[in-house]
């Protein structure tokens, strides 16, 4: 393909599907990310606050 940054694909859809929304992330859930990711559970709030149930004081 030209130029090499093109993206080329197929896509197929179906009536009845529909998108699905991950839920919201609790703290012990961020605390859990943070601790396998070897980072701070601030550096993980900071990452993840779009997503966050809960307002990181």
């Amino acid at each position: 393909m030209y130029p090499a940054a093109a993206v080329s694909g197929l896509y197929f859809s179906h009536p009845g599907s529909q998108y699905f929304v991950g839920g919201r992330l609790s703290r012990e859930q961020v605390a859990d990310y943070a601790r396998r990711k070897g980072a701070t559970l601030a550096q993980a709030e900071r990452w993840l606050a779009s997503n966050l149930d809960y307002d990181p004081e």
